[in-house]
């Protein structure tokens, strides 16, 4: 996958994209991540790219005109159908936006062959930018940043690694919090007991089935102490009924 970040500031993301997974993702070629300076696409001497709200009010506005020129300059070319029917997404970051989260993610990597992410600065974007040239708009979460470059990161880094060849394990990423609506269970490593503080039996018990069930229940534990309302979507067994019960959950009835 491709992804096309424009931004104000390019050199923001000098270094974020060049460790861990998301670097060894570009060498393996896997994703390709390149970062454009939004005011190389303006026309006048001095680069502007904002304006101030049409009706008044407070801040800048960034301009239509050099976001609609940068979107149309990078997709010049574009076959129709991409990779295999996959489409190219032109993401606007914005407080506005559907809330990005992992079932998100998961549409993204699914369905895209390239991501053209939109960073907003300032007061905001243009309203014409959001309705007539993005396909998506998305938030991180319910509250506002200083503009939408970490955002981006966000989005490069929880779709790179649902990428097929992303991960040193196909199966990490069907594993992790979110993955089946919950957080992910409690994780020890050695020493089995650190100061007295020990890791579960059944963990040491080398029994499978044993092991799968604990990390159930636990993921259910901790999903209703830190975020019950993800429960609301997930199906569950009587048998994890009763042990939410057990727990304290409020009843259904």
């Amino acid at each position: 996958m491709r992804f096309d970040l424009l931004t104000i500031f390019p050199e923001f993301f000098a270094g974020p994209f060049d460790h861990g997974i998301i670097q060894r993702a570009k060498e393996k070629g896997v994703v390709e991540i390149v970062i454009h300076d939004l005011r190389s696409f303006t026309t006048d001497k001095h680069h502007i790219v904002d304006d101030r709200p049409f009706g008044g009010g407070d801040g800048m506005v960034l301009k239509p005109d050099p976001l609609f020129r940068a979107v149309n300059a990078l997709r010049a070319g574009e076959t129709s159908g991409g990779d295999g029917g996959k489409r190219t997404a032109v993401v606007l970051l914005s407080p506005q936006g559907r809330l990005f989260n992992q079932a998100e993610a998961e549409r993204f990597a699914r369905e895209c062959q390239r991501m053209i992410l939109i960073c907003g600065r300032y007061e905001g974007v243009d309203e014409r930018v959001a309705a007539h040239l993005a396909t998506d708009e998305l938030s991180i979460g319910d509250y506002v940043l200083t503009g939408g470059e970490v955002p981006a990161m966000v989005v490069v880094d929880a779709v790179t690694r649902l990428l097929p060849g992303a991960l040193g394990s196909e199966t990490s990423a069907v594993h992790e919090s979110f993955s089946d609506g919950l957080l992910d269970c409690p994780h020890y490593t050695r020493p089995a007991d650190f100061e007295g503080l020990g890791v579960p039996d059944v963990l040491l018990s080398g029994h499978h089935g044993e092991v799968a069930r604990w990390r159930r229940k636990a993921a259910l534990l901790k999903t209703l102490k830190m975020r019950p309302e993800l429960l609301e979507l997930v199906a569950l067994t009587d048998e994890e009924s009763r042990w939410l019960k057990e727990a304290g959950a409020p009843s259904e009835d």
